[in-house]
């Protein structure tokens, strides 16, 4: 059972890295944000029906569980969408910082959904990765769209995970990211057709580089790290899951200051506050596992 453990927070972290690189694909693809989301969520959508084929899996589920896996994919959709807005009204710097707030916002979700107390030390996480975005995005406010922008998004992601977390207890996270993905290609068709008069030739008219890294945002950012993000909560809390996304911003960061350090330069309070964040992620995880130490100890005092 550790072991297990051990390889699911192994791989969620990867995922996280995984997580950093789509905000590099986003400031590298082209088109606008809701055009790059339909693509992203029709591409992994294909891929995710091709596997479904190879696999043979069964993904029929009743109406009602249908219904909530739509509401979900508009949820993720709209998440994406402000996402990638935020990078092009500020920076993937500032993008990033804001997902920092994920455990804040989580903290107070789950318990909602869980039909638990809000638990003393997911606050005070929450509390210091807030000071830790605030130190990140000290004297930025001349990107006030990118950071509102950036804490919507955020909100609609834990809101999302927590969903997510509550879905994979009767179901496989295949048949939820199909048709997740399914319907949030249905409602931003819909919202194309309505609000962005309907689609035209420039639409279907990108890049090489732009389909090249569409693909790679939609095949390995999205349909690989979207069932894999949604199997590590079988045995990862959606709060911890949202907690160590926490250090997406320091992944996806780094790698900006690498590719873009004319634009992603940052100051020394990010450092400050990106180390505030990575010392939440580490305590929550070491105290969860001194409570679950604890819990397994007393249950087998009972029984001997």
């Amino acid at each position: 059972m550790q072991n297990a453990k051990l390889k699911n927070y192994l791989h969620l972290h990867f995922l996280i890295f995984i997580a950093g690189f789509t905000a590099i694909l986003g400031e590298l693809i082209t088109i606008g944000s809701v055009p790059l989301v339909w693509y992203r969520m029709l591409m992994a959508g294909l891929l995710m029906l091709l596997y479904i084929k190879i696999v043979k899996r069964k993904i029929k589920v009743d109406k009602r569980t249908m219904l909530k896996f739509f509401a979900a994919g508009i949820i993720i959709a709209l998440h994406w969408i402000t996402f990638f807005e935020a990078i092009k009204q500020s920076n993937i710097s500032i993008t990033l910082a804001m997902f920092s707030t994920g455990a804040f916002f989580a903290s107070f979700i789950e318990p909602l959904f869980y039909r638990r107390r809000i638990i003393w030390y997911e606050i005070l996480f929450g509390v210091i990765v807030v000071i830790g975005v605030f130190l990140i995005t000290h004297g930025e406010l001349k990107y006030i769209n990118g950071i509102v922008l950036g804490l919507v998004s955020v909100l609609l992601s834990s809101l999302f995970a927590v969903i997510n977390g509550t879905f994979i207890q009767k179901h496989s996270a295949t048949v939820i990211s199909f048709y997740e993905f399914v319907s949030g290609v249905f409602f931003l068709t819909l919202f194309i057709l309505i609000f962005k008069g309907g689609f035209d030739v420039q639409f279907f008219t990108l890049s090489g580089s732009d389909w090249i890294y569409l693909f790679i945002l939609a095949s390995i950012c999205t349909a690989y790290a979207f069932i894999g993000s949604v199997k590590v909560m079988k045995l990862i809390s959606p709060y911890t899951v949202v907690l160590s996304y926490n250090l997406e911003p320091v992944y996806g960061i780094t790698l900006a200051l690498i590719l873009f350090p004319e634009t992603e330069t940052m100051g020394v309070h990010f450092y400050y506050g990106a180390l505030l964040v990575l010392l939440s992620v580490l305590l929550d995880g070491i105290l969860k596992n001194v409570i679950s130490y604890r819990h397994n100890k007393r249950n087998r005092c009972k029984t001997d």
